[in-house]
């Protein structure tokens, strides 16, 4: 070979080589990077080009998949009920991504998991077309229904769960968003949608789940808690006689804590009675001989403070976090270092804060005989021929309340409606609740919160429920009856849908 010759030859070499090493640079090391590159569109187009998997509720799909006339988005996102189950579903976008279940559990809809892997090769050799897994939802038809209609026009949440299992039977966020317009194969439409959706141009914030992802003030509904840490310590039984102040001065100081419902009907009383009155100067009393430690511990024993010592799956933020399997905020009972934060952290004040999911799972232990069920949304997922490949069921958490004072929790509250708040009681079934309203704004200067949370038995089966309504209704003097006014009526439909009454 001429010297010439031997001189291409070794630079066409390089020229290979050189070429190689580019093309396993792109396909191995930058792979990731360029496949997840917000301008590279070929996986989104890969993921639109079968139809997505559903979730079902009671063996009843509450999303579909339709056919489309684009070459990039061949199938498109369809939603029955949306703003109905938005908060539960969340969104599925081609321009703006996923949240909530559609996000979690986006590998089994899409069809990637890899449990689905045969499934494909068998849809593939057979020549039928690809198509997502499925996910079966614990939910009730009619509760939740009965949830979304009862906040129909409000600023609230609700939530109800079956006590023995922890299913999530409803979870009903308002003001919501019909995710269908965030479906559409119509890029300006659904930043226009977007955009009205956002907080600076609707405060309302329709995208929120109020159920899970948002805390308030538990209110009065926290003396259940209070209440439980009493019994538990052998110091008070339901029928003995308290022998805390009306109005109750807090330490070194000129001010004192009033009871809505008047010194006469709270000094002096029992429990039970204190309970039914709402009385705040006994709660507020038990926080100061207790301790704030024991109240402490009596919330996270509940679930409060990151659901306490569980190991759960870490979220996005690190924090042990429960997940239902969406993540939910953490609620908390924060350490007080003074009798007077603790007097107003025991009624439900101060720093304390919740979210309703949180609540009717401490009114669901309290039915359940103290045992804490992990509450979740997901009962099964499914193949893409409906075959079952992962069963969820139950699981306990703790204990955190002995049976017998479960018992006698169960006692008062049954007397909260029978003597209190009316409104709630079912015919011929068993139901118990407390009321709550919480201080809000500068100065309580604010609509309070109105909460009421409850549980219902007959025949066997229970459901309990917590509700809270932001903004309606709710008298601006924190009387305890607006949380019976506002929220009662939507848990007492919830009970009676859940229940099949």
């Amino acid at each position: 070979m001429n010297k010439p010759l031997r001189k291409v030859s070794v630079f066409c070499m390089l020229l290979v080589a050189a070429l190689m090493v580019r093309t396993n640079w792109i396909q191995v090391v930058k792979a990731d990077e360029y496949s997840g590159h917000d301008k590279n569109r070929r996986a989104v187009y890969e993921e639109y080009s079968h139809p997505r998997g559903d979730f079902f509720v009671e063996n009843k799909p509450i999303t579909g998949s339709v056919e489309t006339d684009s070459k990039y988005y061949e199938y498109q996102r369809t939603y029955l009920n949306g703003p109905m189950y938005a908060p539960i579903t969340g969104f599925k976008s081609q321009f703006f991504g996923s949240n909530f279940l559609e996000g979690v559990e986006n590998d089994i809809l899409n069809g990637d998991d890899d449990r689905l892997f045969v499934r494909r090769v068998i849809d593939v050799i057979t020549g039928k077309d690809r198509r997502g897994g499925n996910v079966d939802l614990t939910i009730n038809a009619k509760a939740q229904e009965a949830a979304f209609n009862g906040l129909n026009g409000k600023t609230g949440a609700a939530v109800a769960i079956d006590p023995t299992t922890g299913k999530i039977l409803a979870m009903a966020s308002t003001p919501s968003y019909d995710p269908n317009k965030l479906a559409v194969n119509d890029s300006k439409a659904q930043q226009a949608e977007w955009e009205s959706l956002q907080p600076d141009a609707n405060p309302a914030r329709p995208m929120d789940n109020r159920a899970i992802r948002n805390t308030y003030a538990p209110g009065s509904t926290f003396k259940l808690v209070t209440a439980a840490a009493a019994l538990s310590s052998g110091q008070f039984q339901p029928e003995t006689a308290t022998n805390f102040e009306s109005p109750l001065r807090y330490p070194n100081s000129v001010s004192s804590l009033s009871d809505q419902a008047g010194a006469a009907a709270c000094q002096g009383s029992t429990l039970k009675v204190a309970l039914e009155k709402s009385c705040n100067s006994v709660f507020a009393g038990i926080g100061m001989q207790l301790g704030d430690e024991a109240i402490k511990n009596q919330a996270q024993a509940f679930g409060f403070n990151d659901f306490g010592k569980y190991d759960f799956t870490k979220s996005v933020d690190t924090k042990n976090n429960l997940t239902i399997p969406t993540r939910v905020t953490a609620s908390v009972y924060p350490a007080n270092d003074e009798q007077g934060a603790t007097m107003r952290a025991s009624i439900g004040q101060q720093d304390v804060a919740s979210t309703p999911l949180q609540m009717a799972s401490v009114v669901a232990t309290i039915a359940n005989n103290g045992k804490v069920m992990e509450p979740y949304l997901v009962s099964s997922l499914r193949s893409q021929s409906l075959d079952t490949i992962e069963q969820r069921g139950q699981k306990q958490l703790n204990e955190a309340v002995k049976p017998e004072v479960a018992s006698q929790l169960q006692d008062m509250m049954v007397g909260v409606v029978e003597n209190g708040c009316t409104a709630a009681k079912i015919p011929g079934v068993k139901v118990g609740g407390k009321t709550g309203t919480a201080q809000r704004g500068p100065n309580n200067d604010q609509r309070p919160y109105a909460w009421f949370v409850s549980f219902a038995e007959v025949d066997g089966k229970k459901v309990a429920v917590a509700v809270v309504v932001e903004d309606q209704e709710a008298d601006i003097d924190r009387n305890d009856i607006s949380g019976c006014k506002s929220a009662a009526p939507i848990a007492v439909s919830m009970m009676k849908a859940a229940l099949g009454k």
